[in-house]
């Protein structure tokens, strides 16, 4: 896991560009950096290294091959290295090191652009190919990876990060309001699902595409290497060979995820995914083996899941750490926490997730697992019941489809809440936005901003899913891919990169994608069960006081009561801010009146009221300090 940034121009690069670059991700690889330059000097490569793969100088980067005719900056993990370095071997491959890093590069020369296809893992790499002259570039398939990149028609430059970039002149810090405001209307999409970014000169690879840029040309192509298709065979498949089949796949991606030369450990909520992955670790390191856990709770909040996840210690047999995020340290951490996150993020549950990878840098433990990408790939949400339902009519007697929306709704009383129906909820954005602001009542984001930005916003967020799956697999795979569970690895990321550990994910393997989208709709949520299929997958491994849990429970402070008492001045303090006012989209007015309404006693609004305070202090911990930034020339 590491901090990876390049530079191609048309003529030779200043390396202090690119030193300015890594120096401004030392967070990501306390452990080294190094930096490369070609003969001409128009390219140049930097790393800063987090060990974890052979610790030794062997794996330091950028590495080259014995030829010298391919250089690699990557960053990620391959977690099926020692089996391709076999195949590798067999082809009369020799190895200098046991990293992952040199893996990829001898794969590259072996298998070419194809060589992403035989990786499982998490990545972000270049590769300097002299043969053709070109630079090959790849993320991983669902995201986990930054590769961010500007391109000018005098220089191509990418980074792990948005800041690495704005270290340097040319790159301009222009925002796209659009950007930001979809993401606050929806924040499970406008920042992570294009390729464009919040920031107009700067691109991103999505998830599962590489690029080729040719430096005599200047010229890239992007190619997607890798989706998910409906597999008909699969869809025929029964419940138990299901549950047998997944089992394997998931126990064997939390194998290959604890390879590792430093300590390992894991993120422990005490809800189903974490546990899973805990247990599992039990079977898998047998039962004498020390294993630590890391905890985030919030002693006297209904939030609090402590006692769940002590029943998982208990069971597995592992040590937990534990910490108690709360509003006064948020908010002296408020700074840091922006301008390592470097975009917004959509609640204070990104402060509890920080506070546990701090708490497991503390801990000395560098490696951490974690559950995050199973509610996205299986069900776990309330809201998923919708499309399953209309899944199940298809292939189900409507009377059986009745009766198991009797169920869930008796179990999971809030799963077919949405918009309120009513002549109301069917009028277009700009007439509920009017009788909104004179009525002085709703709490839909878009009342918050002028009328035509609301209109566009809302037009905006409209979503194309994939038509060959059934309509609940067609939600989950566009949650999986492109909209939802690539914002939530983007803060995985930073969080887990600003105290320098790397944290690893057993859901987010493409094998279980490939697997489970294509499986009948009541093998993923049948009996009225969130992640059924998990469920009973995990039966004979978690306690059943686990696998019994109803209640979705996500991983989140008691933020109202921050927001009631600690935090309410400064709820003012931003919405009171001559920043607030000025910037041209916001409905002044209609804000001040929710934070009346919610001071009155209307709870449900601190959702609401986060989207301005984050906004605001995102532009002045985050759009502010890199404005300061000093910008380095890109050539000597």
């Amino acid at each position: 896991m590491c901090g990876i940034a390049g530079i191609i121009g048309k003529r030779a690069v200043n390396p202090l560009a690119i030193k300015a670059m890594t120096d401004m991700m030392s967070h990501r690889g306390p452990d080294g950096e190094g930096v490369w330059i070609s003969e001409d000097g128009g390219t140049v490569f930097g790393h800063r290294r987090l060990a974890i793969i052979d610790p030794t100088p062997a794996g330091a980067q950028p590495m080259r091959d014995v030829s010298g005719q391919f250089v690699i900056t990557f960053n990620g993990e391959i977690y099926n290295h020692i089996e391709l370095a076999q195949r590798l071997r067999d082809e009369g491959v020799s190895f200098r090191s046991k990293c992952d890093t040199e893996v990829v590069l001898e794969a590259y020369k072996a298998w070419g652009a194809k060589c992403v296809d035989q990786f499982n893992g998490m990545f972000a790499f270049a590769i300097h190919d002299a043969r053709t002259g070109q630079i090959f570039c790849a993320r991983d398939r669902f995201g986990e990876k930054p590769f961010l990149y500007v391109e000018t028609p005098e220089f191509f430059a990418f980074a792990s990060e948005y800041k690495a970039l704005f270290c340097l002149q040319g790159v301009d810090a222009e925002i796209d309001d659009l950007a930001l405001l979809r993401f606050l209307h929806q924040p499970r999409q406008g920042l992570d699902d294009g390729r464009t970014t919040m920031f107009p000169s700067i691109r991103q690879l999505l998830p599962a595409e590489s690029l080729i840029f040719n430096p005599k040309s200047m010229n890239s192509t992007t190619t997607r290497y890798w989706d998910v298709h409906a597999d008909a065979d699969l869809g025929k498949m029964s419940e138990p060979d299901a549950v047998v089949r997944f089992h394997e796949l998931l126990k064997d991606s939390v194998r290959i995820r604890m390879r590792s030369d430093v300590p390992v450990g894991s993120c422990l909520s005490g809800g189903l995914d974490s546990s899973s992955i805990v247990c599992l670790n039990r079977e898998i390191l047998g039962p004498h083996v020390p294993y630590q856990t890391f905890t985030g709770n919030f002693p006297g909040s209904p939030m609090d899941e402590a006692t769940y996840a002590e029943v998982v210690r208990q069971a597995a047999g592992v040590s937990g750490h534990d910490v108690s995020p709360d509003a006064g340290r948020f908010e002296d951490e408020l700074p840091e926490l922006v301008w390592f996150n470097e975009l917004p993020f959509g609640s204070a549950s990104q402060f509890a997730q920080w506070s546990v990878f701090r708490l497991a840098r503390e801990c000395g433990v560098t490696v951490l697992l974690d559950g995050q990408g199973a509610d996205e790939l299986l069900g776990g949400y309330e809201q998923y019941y919708t499309p399953y339902l209309t899944a199940l009519s298809q292939v189900r007697p409507a009377a059986e489809v009745a009766a198991e929306h009797r169920r869930i709704a008796a179990r999971y009383p809030m799963a077919f809440s949405g918009r309120p129906a009513g002549l109301t909820g069917n009028l277009p954005v700009a007439v509920r936005h009017r009788l909104a602001n004179w009525s002085g009542r709703g709490s839909d984001f878009l009342f918050g901003l002028t009328r035509e930005m609301a209109v566009k916003v809302s037009t905006d967020n409209q979503r194309q899913l994939d038509e060959s799956f059934n309509p609940l697999s067609r939600v989950l795979k566009d949650d999986c891919l492109h909209a939802h569970l690539p914002t939530l690895l983007r803060y995985g990321d930073r969080n887990s990169m600003a105290h320098s550990r790397e944290v690893r994910l057993p859901f987010c393997d493409h094998r279980l994608a490939e697997f489970v989208l294509s499986l009948k709709p009541q093998i993923l949520m049948g009996e009225a069960e969130t992640k059924h299929l998990l469920r009973a997958a995990m039966a004979d491994v978690l306690p059943d006081q686990i696998v019994r849990r109803w209640n979705k429970q996500g991983f989140l402070p008691p933020q109202d009561d921050w927001f009631r008492g600690p935090l309410l001045p400064l709820l003012h303090a931003t919405l009171a801010s001559a920043e607030f006012s000025s910037r041209g989209y916001w409905n002044k007015p209609w804000w001040d009146s929710l934070l009346r309404r919610f001071e009155a006693g209307e709870r449900h609004l601190t959702w609401m009221l986060w989207r301005p305070l984050m906004a605001e202090a995102w532009h002045r911990h985050f759009v502010r300090r890199i404005a300061g930034l000093p910008r380095v020339a890109v050539f000597q």
